[in-house]
Protein backbone atom coordinates (compact mmCIF):
# COMPACT_ATOMS: atom_id res chain seq x y z
CA UNK A 1 0.00 0.00 0.00
CA UNK A 2 1.55 3.40 -1.13
CA UNK A 3 2.61 5.88 2.06
CA UNK A 4 0.13 9.19 1.36
CA UNK A 5 0.84 11.70 3.54
CA UNK A 6 -2.53 14.86 4.09
CA UNK A 7 -0.84 18.37 5.55
CA UNK A 8 -3.32 20.09 6.84
CA UNK A 9 -3.20 23.93 7.69
CA UNK A 10 -6.01 24.85 10.21
CA UNK A 11 -7.43 28.64 10.46
CA UNK A 12 -9.31 30.56 11.55
CA UNK A 13 -11.62 31.10 8.58
CA UNK A 14 -10.23 28.12 6.20
CA UNK A 15 -9.24 24.59 6.30
CA UNK A 16 -6.84 23.62 3.70
CA UNK A 17 -5.40 20.28 2.80
CA UNK A 18 -2.40 18.88 0.03
CA UNK A 19 -0.82 15.58 -0.38
CA UNK A 20 3.24 16.09 -1.37
CA UNK A 21 1.60 14.85 -5.19
CA UNK A 22 0.13 18.09 -5.31
CA UNK A 23 -3.32 17.18 -4.80
CA UNK A 24 -4.83 20.47 -2.62
CA UNK A 25 -8.37 21.23 -1.58
CA UNK A 26 -9.27 24.64 0.04
CA UNK A 27 -12.62 25.15 2.43
CA UNK A 28 -13.96 27.96 4.10
CA UNK A 29 -14.98 27.09 7.71
CA UNK A 30 -15.48 30.05 10.14
CA UNK A 31 -14.23 28.04 12.83
CA UNK A 32 -14.99 30.90 15.50
CA UNK A 33 -18.28 30.50 14.93
CA UNK A 34 -18.49 26.78 14.80
CA UNK A 35 -15.72 25.02 16.70
CA UNK A 36 -17.48 21.95 17.46
CA UNK A 37 -18.30 21.37 13.97
CA UNK A 38 -14.46 21.00 13.56
CA UNK A 39 -14.23 17.33 13.65
CA UNK A 40 -17.06 16.24 11.39
CA UNK A 41 -15.31 19.56 9.04
CA UNK A 42 -12.32 17.93 9.19
CA UNK A 43 -13.92 14.79 7.85
CA UNK A 44 -15.65 15.52 5.55
CA UNK A 45 -12.14 17.66 4.12
CA UNK A 46 -10.75 14.39 4.73
CA UNK A 47 -12.83 12.01 2.59
CA UNK A 48 -11.76 13.82 -0.43
CA UNK A 49 -8.21 12.22 -0.31
CA UNK A 50 -9.14 8.32 -0.22
CA UNK A 51 -5.60 7.17 0.36
CA UNK A 52 -4.16 8.79 2.93
CA UNK A 53 -2.70 7.13 6.30
CA UNK A 54 -0.44 9.61 7.57
CA UNK A 55 -1.31 13.47 8.75
CA UNK A 56 1.12 16.43 9.41
CA UNK A 57 -0.54 19.45 10.63
CA UNK A 58 -0.41 23.02 11.18
CA UNK A 59 -2.57 25.55 12.35
CA UNK A 60 -3.36 29.41 12.82
CA UNK A 61 -6.82 28.95 14.39
CA UNK A 62 -5.84 28.50 17.71
CA UNK A 63 -6.45 32.68 17.99
CA UNK A 64 -9.90 32.39 17.22
CA UNK A 65 -11.86 33.87 20.15
CA UNK A 66 -14.30 30.98 20.81
CA UNK A 67 -11.33 29.54 22.76
CA UNK A 68 -10.52 31.17 25.78
CA UNK A 69 -6.99 30.66 25.34
CA UNK A 70 -4.76 29.91 23.00
CA UNK A 71 -3.28 26.45 24.52
CA UNK A 72 -7.18 25.97 24.82
CA UNK A 73 -7.11 26.10 21.33
CA UNK A 74 -4.58 24.30 20.43
CA UNK A 75 -5.19 20.93 22.24
CA UNK A 76 -9.05 21.41 20.22
CA UNK A 77 -7.62 21.67 16.89
CA UNK A 78 -5.36 18.67 17.77
CA UNK A 79 -8.18 16.25 18.95
CA UNK A 80 -10.31 17.43 16.76
CA UNK A 81 -7.49 16.20 14.01
CA UNK A 82 -7.54 12.83 15.72
CA UNK A 83 -10.83 12.27 15.90
CA UNK A 84 -10.77 12.87 12.23
CA UNK A 85 -8.18 10.74 11.53
CA UNK A 86 -8.56 7.92 13.38
CA UNK A 87 -5.91 5.55 13.28
CA UNK A 88 -3.32 7.49 11.09
CA UNK A 89 -0.67 8.65 13.06
CA UNK A 90 -0.78 12.82 13.24
CA UNK A 91 2.27 15.11 13.29
CA UNK A 92 1.95 18.61 14.48
CA UNK A 93 4.91 21.17 12.94
CA UNK A 94 6.24 23.72 15.37
CA UNK A 95 8.33 26.93 14.77
CA UNK A 96 11.91 24.61 16.84
CA UNK A 97 11.74 22.96 13.01
CA UNK A 98 10.59 19.61 13.96
CA UNK A 99 7.26 17.71 14.24
CA UNK A 100 5.37 16.89 17.33
CA UNK A 101 3.31 13.95 18.43
CA UNK A 102 -0.21 14.84 19.01
CA UNK A 103 0.62 14.37 22.96
CA UNK A 104 4.24 16.71 22.85
CA UNK A 105 2.30 19.06 20.57
CA UNK A 106 -0.62 19.90 23.32
CA UNK A 107 2.26 20.33 25.98
CA UNK A 108 4.19 22.50 23.85
CA UNK A 109 0.96 24.49 22.47
CA UNK A 110 3.65 27.57 22.42
CA UNK A 111 5.74 26.20 20.04
CA UNK A 112 3.14 24.54 17.48
CA UNK A 113 0.24 27.36 17.95
CA UNK A 114 0.61 29.69 14.57
CA UNK A 115 3.79 28.10 13.16
CA UNK A 116 2.03 27.38 9.53
CA UNK A 117 4.80 30.55 8.61
CA UNK A 118 7.98 28.24 9.74
CA UNK A 119 6.28 25.55 7.97
CA UNK A 120 6.29 27.74 4.35
CA UNK A 121 9.68 29.44 5.06
CA UNK A 122 11.67 26.07 5.92
CA UNK A 123 9.62 24.59 2.67
CA UNK A 124 10.87 27.58 0.23
CA UNK A 125 14.18 27.91 2.19
CA UNK A 126 14.77 24.78 0.02
CA UNK A 127 14.56 26.27 -3.08
CA UNK A 128 18.11 28.37 -1.52
CA UNK A 129 19.97 27.11 0.60
CA UNK A 130 23.30 28.63 -0.29
CA UNK A 131 22.67 32.45 0.09
CA UNK A 132 19.30 34.64 1.39
CA UNK A 133 15.51 34.83 1.17
CA UNK A 134 12.39 36.74 1.64
CA UNK A 135 9.16 35.15 1.70
CA UNK A 136 6.63 37.44 1.25
CA UNK A 137 3.28 35.32 1.54
CA UNK A 138 0.11 37.62 1.48
CA UNK A 139 -3.08 35.71 2.47
CA UNK A 140 -6.97 36.97 3.02
CA UNK A 141 -5.84 38.34 7.08
CA UNK A 142 -2.30 38.62 7.39
CA UNK A 143 0.75 39.06 5.54
CA UNK A 144 4.08 37.62 6.36
CA UNK A 145 7.30 38.67 5.78
CA UNK A 146 10.04 36.03 6.76
CA UNK A 147 13.79 36.12 6.25
CA UNK A 148 15.74 32.92 5.52
CA UNK A 149 19.27 32.68 5.59
CA UNK A 150 21.00 29.17 3.69
CA UNK A 151 17.81 27.58 3.68
CA UNK A 152 16.42 28.15 7.50
CA UNK A 153 14.08 30.61 8.93
CA UNK A 154 15.68 33.58 10.61
CA UNK A 155 12.90 35.89 11.90
CA UNK A 156 13.40 37.65 14.41
CA UNK A 157 10.47 36.77 16.25
CA UNK A 158 8.80 32.84 16.74
CA UNK A 159 5.72 34.16 18.61
CA UNK A 160 2.70 36.06 16.19
CA UNK A 161 3.16 38.62 19.33
CA UNK A 162 7.22 38.85 19.06
CA UNK A 163 6.78 39.05 14.81
CA UNK A 164 3.83 41.79 15.18
CA UNK A 165 6.13 44.17 17.07
CA UNK A 166 9.15 43.54 14.78
CA UNK A 167 6.77 44.11 11.60
CA UNK A 168 7.59 40.15 10.45
CA UNK A 169 3.79 39.52 10.76
CA UNK A 170 1.13 42.49 9.62
CA UNK A 171 -2.42 42.00 9.83
CA UNK A 172 -3.44 42.84 6.38
CA UNK A 173 -4.61 40.67 3.43
CA UNK A 174 -6.18 40.97 0.71
CA UNK A 175 -9.75 39.55 1.53
CA UNK A 176 -10.68 40.07 5.24
CA UNK A 177 -9.11 43.08 6.45
CA UNK A 178 -11.67 46.10 7.21
CA UNK A 179 -11.73 48.40 5.06
CA UNK A 180 -12.45 50.95 7.79
CA UNK A 181 -8.63 50.07 9.30
CA UNK A 182 -6.88 51.62 6.13
CA UNK A 183 -9.25 54.76 5.26
CA UNK A 184 -8.16 57.86 6.95
CA UNK A 185 -9.95 58.01 10.13
CA UNK A 186 -12.79 60.87 10.69
CA UNK A 187 -13.63 60.94 7.09
CA UNK A 188 -15.55 57.42 6.78
CA UNK A 189 -17.55 55.52 8.97
CA UNK A 190 -15.12 53.25 11.58
CA UNK A 191 -17.60 50.31 10.94
CA UNK A 192 -17.44 47.15 9.02
CA UNK A 193 -19.12 48.00 6.19
CA UNK A 194 -16.61 47.18 3.31
CA UNK A 195 -13.32 44.79 3.18
CA UNK A 196 -10.50 45.33 1.31
CA UNK A 197 -11.40 42.61 -1.22
CA UNK A 198 -14.16 44.97 -1.81
CA UNK A 199 -11.32 47.41 -3.01
CA UNK A 200 -9.43 44.96 -5.20
CA UNK A 201 -12.85 43.66 -6.94
CA UNK A 202 -13.83 47.40 -7.74
CA UNK A 203 -10.23 48.43 -9.44
CA UNK A 204 -10.49 44.74 -11.20
CA UNK A 205 -7.50 43.15 -9.05
CA UNK A 206 -9.42 40.01 -8.39
CA UNK A 207 -12.02 38.01 -9.59
CA UNK A 208 -15.89 38.31 -8.90
CA UNK A 209 -17.39 35.05 -7.77
CA UNK A 210 -21.53 35.81 -7.86
CA UNK A 211 -21.50 32.54 -5.64
CA UNK A 212 -19.02 33.90 -2.90
CA UNK A 213 -21.11 36.09 -0.04
CA UNK A 214 -18.38 35.61 2.54
CA UNK A 215 -18.59 39.61 2.30
CA UNK A 216 -19.09 42.34 5.00
CA UNK A 217 -22.94 42.14 4.01
CA UNK A 218 -23.65 39.20 2.84
CA UNK A 219 -24.24 40.02 -0.49
CA UNK A 220 -22.05 38.47 -3.36
CA UNK A 221 -18.69 38.82 -4.04
CA UNK A 222 -19.16 41.17 -7.29
CA UNK A 223 -18.22 44.92 -8.53
CA UNK A 224 -21.76 45.82 -7.96
CA UNK A 225 -21.88 45.01 -4.71
CA UNK A 226 -18.46 45.89 -3.73
CA UNK A 227 -19.46 49.62 -5.01
CA UNK A 228 -22.52 49.79 -2.66
CA UNK A 229 -20.66 48.21 -0.01
CA UNK A 230 -17.59 51.28 -0.07
CA UNK A 231 -20.68 53.45 -0.76
CA UNK A 232 -21.61 53.14 3.20
CA UNK A 233 -18.08 53.84 4.17
CA UNK A 234 -19.24 57.73 3.40
CA UNK A 235 -23.04 57.27 4.66
CA UNK A 236 -24.51 56.16 1.26
CA UNK A 237 -25.73 53.46 -0.62
CA UNK A 238 -24.96 52.27 -4.38
CA UNK A 239 -27.01 54.40 -5.77
CA UNK A 240 -26.14 57.52 -3.78
CA UNK A 241 -22.55 57.64 -4.32
CA UNK A 242 -20.73 58.04 -7.71
CA UNK A 243 -18.54 55.24 -8.89
CA UNK A 244 -15.50 57.73 -8.96
CA UNK A 245 -16.25 58.43 -5.51
CA UNK A 246 -16.10 54.57 -4.46
CA UNK A 247 -13.21 53.52 -6.75
CA UNK A 248 -10.89 56.99 -5.21
CA UNK A 249 -11.97 55.43 -2.01
CA UNK A 250 -10.97 52.00 -3.27
CA UNK A 251 -7.56 53.27 -4.59
CA UNK A 252 -7.02 55.84 -1.61
CA UNK A 253 -7.72 51.99 0.80
CA UNK A 254 -4.74 49.58 -1.59
CA UNK A 255 -2.48 52.49 -1.69
CA UNK A 256 -2.77 52.70 2.19
CA UNK A 257 -1.83 48.70 2.66
CA UNK A 258 0.84 49.01 -0.49
CA UNK A 259 2.44 51.69 2.15
CA UNK A 260 2.13 49.29 5.06
CA UNK A 261 3.84 46.79 3.89
CA UNK A 262 6.75 48.59 1.16
CA UNK A 263 9.08 49.85 4.54
CA UNK A 264 9.09 46.46 6.09
CA UNK A 265 9.85 44.35 2.87
CA UNK A 266 12.91 47.36 2.05
CA UNK A 267 13.86 47.19 5.51
CA UNK A 268 14.20 42.95 5.07
CA UNK A 269 15.88 43.55 2.64
CA UNK A 270 18.61 45.65 3.97
CA UNK A 271 19.14 43.15 6.79
CA UNK A 272 19.16 39.82 4.07
CA UNK A 273 22.20 42.02 2.30
CA UNK A 274 23.93 42.30 5.48
CA UNK A 275 23.75 38.73 6.18
CA UNK A 276 25.08 37.67 3.09
CA UNK A 277 28.52 38.05 5.41
CA UNK A 278 27.26 34.93 7.51
CA UNK A 279 25.81 32.94 4.62
CA UNK A 280 27.49 29.95 2.90
CA UNK A 281 26.50 31.21 -0.37
CA UNK A 282 25.76 34.87 -2.55
CA UNK A 283 22.61 33.90 -3.83
CA UNK A 284 19.54 36.35 -3.74
CA UNK A 285 15.91 35.30 -4.04
CA UNK A 286 12.50 36.55 -3.19
CA UNK A 287 9.64 34.38 -3.05
CA UNK A 288 5.78 35.42 -3.53
CA UNK A 289 2.92 33.48 -2.52
CA UNK A 290 -0.58 33.03 -0.96
CA UNK A 291 -4.07 34.60 -2.31
CA UNK A 292 -2.74 38.15 -1.94
CA UNK A 293 0.75 37.12 -4.82
CA UNK A 294 -0.30 39.96 -6.97
CA UNK A 295 0.41 42.67 -4.00
CA UNK A 296 3.52 40.88 -2.56
CA UNK A 297 4.79 41.77 -6.28
CA UNK A 298 3.87 45.06 -5.82
CA UNK A 299 5.69 45.98 -2.16
CA UNK A 300 8.67 44.09 -3.30
CA UNK A 301 8.63 45.97 -6.87
CA UNK A 302 10.93 49.28 -5.27
CA UNK A 303 13.71 46.38 -4.03
CA UNK A 304 13.82 44.03 -7.05
CA UNK A 305 17.20 44.99 -8.29
CA UNK A 306 18.56 43.65 -4.92
CA UNK A 307 17.44 40.23 -5.90
CA UNK A 308 18.44 37.97 -8.78
CA UNK A 309 14.94 36.12 -8.53
CA UNK A 310 11.28 36.81 -7.87
CA UNK A 311 10.24 33.65 -7.67
CA UNK A 312 5.92 32.57 -7.95
CA UNK A 313 4.75 29.99 -5.60
CA UNK A 314 1.56 30.36 -8.02
CA UNK A 315 3.47 29.99 -11.41
CA UNK A 316 6.12 26.53 -9.34
CA UNK A 317 2.73 24.72 -8.25
CA UNK A 318 -0.11 25.52 -9.27
CA UNK A 319 -3.23 27.71 -8.18
CA UNK A 320 -4.35 25.13 -6.38
CA UNK A 321 -1.71 23.90 -4.44
CA UNK A 322 -0.49 27.83 -4.04
CA UNK A 323 -3.81 28.55 -2.40
CA UNK A 324 -3.03 25.63 0.39
CA UNK A 325 1.15 26.14 0.42
CA UNK A 326 1.35 25.86 4.07
CA UNK A 327 -0.52 22.65 3.84
CA UNK A 328 1.43 21.87 1.18
CA UNK A 329 4.59 22.32 3.24
CA UNK A 330 3.83 20.23 5.75
CA UNK A 331 3.28 16.91 3.74
CA UNK A 332 6.89 17.70 2.27
CA UNK A 333 8.07 17.90 5.13
CA UNK A 334 6.84 14.82 6.70
CA UNK A 335 7.53 12.99 3.17
CA UNK A 336 11.70 14.58 3.63
CA UNK A 337 11.30 13.24 7.74
CA UNK A 338 9.83 9.76 7.50
CA UNK A 339 8.54 7.95 10.87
Amino acid sequence: MPHTILGLDIGGANLKAATPDKRAVAVPFPLWKHPEKLPAALGELISQFGDVNEFAVTMTGELCDCFETKRQGVEAIVTAVMNAAHCWPVRVWGTDGTFHTTAEAKERWETVAAANWHALATYVGGFNRQGVTLLLDIGSTTADLIPILDGQPWSEGSTDTARLRNGELIYTGVKRTPLCALLPAGETAAELFATVRDAYLLLGRVPEDPIDTDTADGRPATRHFAHARIARMIGGDGTTVPEEETVRLATLATDCQNQLLRPVAERLTRRLLGLLRESIGTRRLAVVSGSGEFLARDVIRPVNANYEEIMSLTDRLGPAVAECAPAYAVAVLAQERPL
